[in-house]
């Protein structure tokens, strides 16, 4: 039975895991739209609604829902207030959307509230921030939950989720590493001006607890960057609260050895990675899709806490100069095994597989807490 599944997205990231589940649903005769919001209609980011508007055989709607500079909760009241009008008036047999973002806790709250059925990608992990306890909340509003690994499980069955509706499928963007990129590396430098061949990549994020120290510790990392005369292409931080202390580094640095970027494309972003000398900040990918390539990486403070143990993943705090330098002279262009621990690139095969069960269509929306005991 064709089923009508709507996507909401507010991010470049959050993106890159629900296209490839999007893309397995449409290919299985679903109806796919996208609601596109956050950070994807802000010049500022690289405007990625484009990167959503690319892909084929999907609806797409856009709805901008903050600017520069608003507080979290603003942007959370503006994103239900839209996605709510456009929710109930299309009324989607399942909301899906991912993680620990504002726009997803905008999208589980009105689904809880409107009972339509809804599914939550990635929950039951752990990061150490404020993005940890919506994502928590996130679990306990949604009816499925489509985790990422075991662990992920047992942490959703422990918040009182039964365990007929959690399913392990792995995280969705190793879909996309897992595969050929379809570009070369020479692609990549030439659509994105990018002068080197030897590059470490370096993705650091504001951490919204920690606001008053995010610039120092964005100072201090990108300065023992710097001191170490390698190359490195720099995507830029999302539009969290403190990116605007982590710009003012990033306008500093040497144009000659730091290539900026607001955003890429997944196909070159991937491209990218697969030939990087090692990853550098406080990005999910770097504690995720990097151990999967077997690329170093070095994870900068708080925000990816406990995220992965991959052997791969070595962690320092932002001032800690001499960890950096150890890192970039142990690790850098040093391929490592790649790690499993977040799945085999087979998460969009298994996600079409469940929504095949009419079990998953008849669950009662009335949630209950099932006990561990």
């Amino acid at each position: 039975m064709t089923r009508h599944l709507l996507f909401l997205t507010g991010t470049r990231a959050d993106f890159g895991k629900l296209e490839p589940l999007a893309a397995a649903a449409r290919d299985a005769g679903h109806r796919i739209t996208f609601y596109v919001t956050g950070m994807h209609m802000m010049d500022r980011y690289g405007l990625t609604r484009n990167e959503v508007r690319r892909m084929p055989g999907v609806t797409t709607h856009e709805c901008a829902n903050q600017t520069e500079g608003q507080p979290q909760d603003l942007v959370l009241a503006q994103t239900i207030t839209g996605f709510s009008a456009f929710a109930t008036a299309n009324r989607p047999d399942l909301i899906v959307l991912h993680g620990d973002r504002i726009e997803a806790l905008a999208g589980a709250l009105v689904a809880a509230t409107n009972y339509i059925r809804s599914a939550h990608v990635e929950g039951g992990e752990v990061s150490g921030t404020i993005d940890e306890v919506f994502r928590h909340c996130n679990t306990k509003l949604c009816t499925h939950h489509f985790v990422s690994s075991d662990a992920a499980a047992r942490r959703v069955m422990a918040l009182g989720e039964p365990a007929e509706t959690i399913h392990t499928i792995g995280s969705p963007e190793l879909d996309f590493h897992a595969r050929p990129s379809g570009v070369t590396l020479e692609d990549v430098r030439t659509r994105y001006a990018i002068p080197f061949t030897d590059y470490g990549i370096v993705a650091f994020h504001p951490v919204t607890s920690e606001q008053a120290t995010i610039g120092a510790q964005a100072t201090a990392l990108f300065g023992a960057l710097a001191d170490s005369g390698r190359n490195f292409v720099v995507i830029a931080p999302n539009n969290d609260p403190g990116s605007a202390q982590i710009f003012a580094t990033l306008d500093t640095l040497p144009q000659d050895r730091f290539r900026i970027l607001p955003s890429m494309r997944f196909a070159h972003f991937s491209e990218l990675m697969k030939n990087a000398a090692c990853m550098v900040g406080n990005s999910s990918a770097g504690v995720r899709e990097a151990p999967f390539l077997g690329l170093p990486s070095l994870d900068i403070g708080t925000r990816q806490t406990n995220r992965s143990d991959a052997p791969s993943v070595t962690a320092c705090e932002a001032a800690d100069r001499p960890a950096i330098r150890q890192f970039l002279q142990t690790h850098w262009g040093r391929q490592a095994t790649p790690h499993e621990g977040f799945g085999q690139g087979t998460a969009a095969e298994r996600f079409v597989e469940v929504l095949a069960r009419p079990e998953f269509w008849t669950l009662s929306l009335q949630k209950a807490f099932r006990d561990l005991a």
